[in-house]
């Protein structure tokens, strides 16, 4: 099959050809090819591929968007001509060829991910297999939305430094904490890591909704976090309020209720023990934050747990202490400053906090 027999004078349209006849021979020869695929042989569809490659460029953004929907359905398509039209800014070209296009070659694909934009990244999150070179990529590039999509591929396949980097953001993703806690190929150790960081709320429903096995994981990882002890340095004994709130945990226990309790009681030990298991924050360093000369440690942490505001007062009195005569301007200026902070802010500053040993 000689190229010009695939439409009379293809050679010179090719070469000289205006824009619209250009058009017009890519919409004929896509044709020609689509009807008569399935019995291709290789050269054939190399055949086509090099002159369409030439064409396909002169032919409208809608043109383009149906051939690349077609194309991505084919096992033998041309390989040039998916490559170049996966790799077009316009995500309705691209798109249906980077989610499912059995033909696009790796490097190509860890290409487009290192330099397009999210729409592309989340196509590729719905291919039925990714590699743990293209998901390195993914993870460090991508936005909220396609890491979740990509955590919750099953097809997808993660390096040890991928699911380090999923993990921590997990840490500000509860959503995306439940996503890793059901992948299968997720390590005991690994779990235990993601566990370490979520907060009780999240770590609950993780458990309510993976499987009978992987919530026996789920008990023995918890049971590791929660049998140590954290050794403080200082004249507190945080030990026995640390059981207190082991104990509160295992039985299902330990939310802002029972924080609140302990606030309003003045128990400063088990409130700095629960707040720090619900914050995934060490101990010490949240001792040295709160018992500083500004509350603001309290409603950052406040804020990046979703408490209520009656509780953060009651954290804000504890600090204070229970013979302290608090001004009501005070207390209504830290109100406003909670309710104006993004919970966005405060979770990437408990983030930092998270990898302090201390303050």
């Amino acid at each position: 099959m000689p190229a010009a027999a695939l439409i009379p004078g293809l050679d010179e349209i090719v070469r000289r050809g205006d824009p619209k006849r250009r058009a017009d021979a890519a919409r004929r020869i896509s044709e020609l090819f689509l009807q008569g695929a399935a019995n291709f042989r290789a050269d054939h569809v190399d055949l086509f591929d090099g002159v369409l490659i030439s064409l396909v460029p002169h032919t409208e953004l809608a043109a383009r968007a149906d051939l690349a929907e077609r194309l991505s359905l084919l096992a033998n398509a041309p390989r040039g001509l998916v490559g170049q039209l996966a790799h077009e800014d316009e995500i309705a070209i691209a798109g249906p060829l980077l989610r499912r296009s059995p033909v696009i070659d790796e490097k190509i694909l860890v290409e487009i991910a290192s330099m397009k934009g999210q729409g592309h990244l989340l196509a590729m999150a719905e291919r039925t297999a990714l590699s743990s070179d293209l998901t390195d990529v993914i993870v460090r590039r991508g936005d909220r939305d396609v890491v979740r999509r990509t955590a919750g591929n099953a097809g997808a396949a993660f390096s040890t430094d991928g699911y380090s980097t999923l993990i921590k953001r997990a840490g500000q993703d509860g959503v995306l904490t439940l996503k890793i806690g059901q992948r299968d190929d997720l390590s005991a150790e690994q779990l235990r890591d993601l566990l370490a960081g979520s907060i009780d709320v999240v770590r609950r429903r993780l458990f309510d909704v993976v499987k009978p096995a992987r919530q026996m994981a789920i008990k023995r990882a918890m049971n590791e976090i929660s049998g140590v002890i954290e050794r403080v340095e200082g004249g507190r004994n945080f030990e026995p309020a640390q059981r207190t709130v082991i104990a509160l945990h295992r039985a299902g226990e330990l939310n802002e209720s029972a924080l609140l309790g302990f606030a309003k009681a003045f128990k400063y030990e088990e409130s700095i023990a629960a707040l720090a298991a619900m914050t995934g924050v060490k101990i010490a360093t949240l001792d040295q934050l709160i018992s500083g000369e500004r509350y603001d440690p309290i409603l950052i942490a406040g804020k990046s747990v979703g408490l209520e505001w009656a509780t953060v007062r009651a954290l804000i009195l504890l600090r204070l202490g229970p013979n302290r005569v608090v001004s009501p301007a005070d207390i209504e200026g830290a109100r406003v400053n909670f309710a104006r902070l993004m919970p966005s802010t405060a979770e990437r500053v408990v983030g930092f906090w998270k990898t302090r040993p201390q303050v």
